[in-house]
């Protein structure tokens, strides 16, 4: 497909396109979960966003010669990210395409020109601003069903990347686990003691807590405890407010149980919630006409098999002390009163071994290897203002 023309996205008819493409992209697959298109909108919202007043983001999709979407793209920088890793980096996100290597070359060189611009050396992705946003591509176990919070892409996607001179930068598992009927006895010991040792319980938060700003100690545990893994920014609190006013309304208390101290200090905290990837299906990403039901269903009446554990921090000067098995102790009877038979983790550095270790009382399977890749793009055209940016930060 050699007439392929990239718009940066600047009317609403071109932001149409750009989110509705993957609906038809994978029509009839039956492993891709939508995003919700308000979501999508909202990423570009700098009202709803609060990342961009740090980042600059820009959508661009591809079109054929008939006039026909084949592909989508946005480039990011992430000014503070930059900053704390001393990197010259732009992100690409939200890559879709079809199996045509003009198109994914095509968008791609569109962001890595983008970024030149701007004096950025390398580009890397598929990433959003923040590590909580949808990152890293599916690189196998592509006939297993997705989530809200990962990317599902078909099996030709890292071939073009591995083809167009993109290699590895870091690699994400997943774990995944069968929910065991009666908790593992080393769980159940080392909960117990420590509880009696660093004087640890289990607290279950109620919606005036989180109106009262427990939601927000959360998300600053979060940053605590993230800050030294690949990528991370840390949020700010305008952004942990929009993130706790979107999430937790979603989330069943008992699935979320954080760890306090003695002094009622805040030292860990488990995010988890039942499987909405069935209900985003027939919802199609939309919430009307009948999306709204299919999604409020799933959070209230039947739920799937599936429980998802998107997030699990505990305050660096904690870990090592229990607090994980703490969490398990609580959350395996819930969820099989709650007849859940299996779950699932969110994205996991594979270099993470202290993070992976804590599941093998579970027998757990890694599963959906995703991968974040990189390239250098160097600098801007001999003489500019730009490649004497590039120069000076490389010196």
């Amino acid at each position: 497909m050699k007439d392929v023309r990239i718009k940066k996205v600047q009317s609403k008819h071109e932001m149409d396109d750009f989110i509705k493409f993957p609906e038809r992209l994978y029509e009839g697959c039956p492993y891709y979960v939508p995003d919700m298109e308000s979501d999508v909108r909202d990423t570009f919202d700098p009202k709803k966003n609060a990342g961009l007043e740090f980042s600059e983001m820009q959508p661009f999709v591809a079109y054929d010669g008939e006039g026909r979407v084949v592909g989508r793209i946005t480039g990011i920088i992430n000014r503070h990210a930059n900053e704390k890793w001393k990197t010259r980096n732009v992100r690409f996100g939200f890559i879709e395409f079809v199996d045509d290597r003009d198109v994914s070359e095509a968008l791609l060189a569109a962001v890595e020109e983008w970024g030149r611009e701007r004096g950025m050396e390398y580009i890397q992705g598929p990433m959003g601003i923040f590590d909580f946003d949808k990152e890293g591509m599916l690189v196998d176990d592509f006939d297993q069903t997705g989530s809200m919070i990962t990317i599902y892409n078909y099996p030709y996607y890292p071939e073009h990347m591995e083809a167009l001179g993109y290699e590895k930068e870091v690699d994400w598992v997943q774990i995944r686990i069968d929910i065991p009927e009666t908790v593992p006895a080393k769980y159940a010991r080392v909960a117990r003691l420590s509880k009696e040792m660093f004087g640890l319980h289990v607290r279950k938060l109620n919606q005036k807590d989180i109106d009262n700003g427990y939601g927000r100690r959360v998300f600053q545990l979060l940053n605590e405890a993230y800050s030294p893994l690949f990528g991370y920014t840390e949020m700010s609190d305008r952004q942990i407010d929009l993130y706790v006013d979107r999430y937790f309304p979603l989330i069943n208390p008992e699935m979320l149980p954080v760890i306090e101290n003695d002094k009622g200090e805040l030292v860990g905290v488990a995010i988890t919630m039942g499987s909405l990837s069935s209900a985003l299906r027939k919802s199609r990403g939309r919430l009307l006409p009948f999306g709204w039901y299919h999604l409020l269903k799933a959070l209230k009446w039947k739920h799937d098999e599936k429980a998802e554990l998107l997030l699990i921090a505990v305050r660096p000067d904690y870990q090592g002390l229990g607090v994980n098995a703490l969490f398990f102790d609580d959350l395996i009877p819930i969820y099989n009163r709650l007849h859940y038979k299996w779950a699932e983790t969110g994205p996991q550095l594979e270099s993470n071994v202290k993070e992976l270790s804590q599941w093998k009382p579970l027998n757990p399977k890694l599963v959906k290897r995703r991968r974040c890749y990189r390239k250098r793009i160097g600098c801007s055209a001999p003489g500019s203002s730009r490649e004497e940016a590039c120069q000076t930060s490389a010196s």
